[in-house]
């Protein structure tokens, strides 16, 4: 057991030291066993959803009665407009560190909303519960991207047109106010952008041959984008406002795919099997001579560069792949997974230490949350067939 001092501050004017118990696994332990749903289904959905979002942030831990560092109580209730739920959160020693309501129109919404703020009084730290992903949903032969919340409850089509029922690779912009993808809607590869608050979609790419990638960049003026209309496919980055193009590769013996901004927007991760199989490089947004990233595993592809700085990708070890993540900085990698199934097509929670991917058997594929730190792999669906999620930032 460790202890560790913590300063948290409650009103206006008072501010008082709190001393934090964690378990040998860093966690906070949380009593939640006074709060109580109001007795319908979906207030107890709710309060389920509540401690299912607390066990997954990796931060806390769900104590008995009386037990941990800190208690909540309140009631979870509903009616026509939604669903309230009340939190008063003590410390053991009985300081009262957070009296809030939270509401919406939708309990997992209410849900993620109070757990998330529970996690914040008792570590200090932000986790993954209120963003959002998107993903692909596969139904016979159709693949189109939906949009859910962090838990993938309530998954919605963002784009009815009944011609686009093949899509691609769905990823958020970096201020969360655009996602982009690749859709077949004309028969042709092209990059389309959606916009959640108005529900407007935009075609972004559409040069002759294949228009992929659409990754925006984090000042959101750029797009990295693979294109195949000066041969094969190679690397470009599209000024958003100009429509100005800046080839960045020429491979022609080679594809390239996949491209991934660094935090800072200086660089670009992308897929290349320029040396006989595909692996990781490394490019400035400008150009330039690019670096090999990846000698292990012998397909490395799918990277996802978090804000953290490390670089999320699948690794193929043996005969199934698995996410891998690596310091671009100091070239240290490591597996996450646990090679019992395949995993691909890894993205970054907001927190910097989850990800989403999707997990492959007998090619029926599911969400997972995986824990950088160890917790075990979580299936966030357990219904249908779910292929390349992605977070919101």
């Amino acid at each position: 057991m460790v202890e560790v001092a913590v300063a948290m501050i409650w009103g206006t004017a008072a501010q008082a030291q709190v001393v934090v118990t964690k378990n040998a696994g860093g966690k906070v332990g949380v009593d939640v066993t006074r709060l109580q749903a109001a007795g319908s289904a979906t207030s107890a959905q709710a309060l389920r959803v509540l401690k299912n979002d607390l066990e997954r942030s990796g931060l806390v831990r769900l104590e008995g009665a009386n037990l941990g560092a800190f208690s909540v109580e309140g009631a979870v209730t509903d009616n026509a407009s939604g669903v309230a739920i009340r939190c008063t959160m003590r410390t053991a020693g009985g300081q009262v560190v957070m009296n809030q309501m939270f509401g919406h129109a939708r309990g997992h919404e209410a849900a993620h909303q109070a757990a998330q703020a529970i996690v914040k009084k008792a570590t200090g730290k932000d986790s993954f519960l209120t963003a959002r992903l998107v993903a692909i949903g596969v139904a016979g032969n159709a693949k189109r991207v939906y949009m859910a919340d962090s838990a993938m409850l309530e998954p919605t089509p963002v784009w009815n047109n009944p011609a686009a029922t093949i899509c691609l690779k769905p990823r958020w912009s970096p201020d969360n106010r655009l996602i982009s993808f690749t859709s077949y809607a004309r028969r042709f590869p092209d990059v389309y952008t959606y916009e959640p608050a108005s529900g407007k979609i935009a075609c972004v790419a559409s040069y002759p041959g294949v228009n992929s990638g659409g990754a925006i960049s984090p000042d959101g003026r750029s797009m990295a984008l693979i294109l195949s209309k000066d041969g094969n496919p190679d690397l470009y980055v599209l000024d958003m406002t100009t429509r100005k193009l800046t080839r960045l590769t020429n491979t022609p013996r080679a594809v390239e795919g996949s491209p991934s901004w660094s935090p800072d927007g200086a660089r670009i991760v992308y897929v290349s099997n320029s040396s006989g199989m595909p692996q990781l490089y490394l490019i400035g947004k400008a150009g330039g001579q690019p670096t090999r990233l990846t000698f292990r595993g012998t397909q490395n592809v799918s990277p996802d560069w978090g804000k953290n700085g490390l670089i999320a990708y699948q690794s193929l070890q043996g005969s199934q792949f698995q996410i891998a993540i690596i310091n671009p900085a100091t070239k240290v990698e490591r597996v996450i997974t646990p090679y019992d199934a395949t995993y691909e097509d890894p993205s970054w929670a907001p927190d910097g230490r989850h990800i989403a991917a999707a997990r492959s058997i007998r090619y029926q594929s599911a969400i997972y949350l995986l824990d950088t730190e160890g917790d075990k792999p979580v299936a966030l669906t357990t219904a249908g067939d779910w292929r390349a999620p992605a977070w919101s930032h």
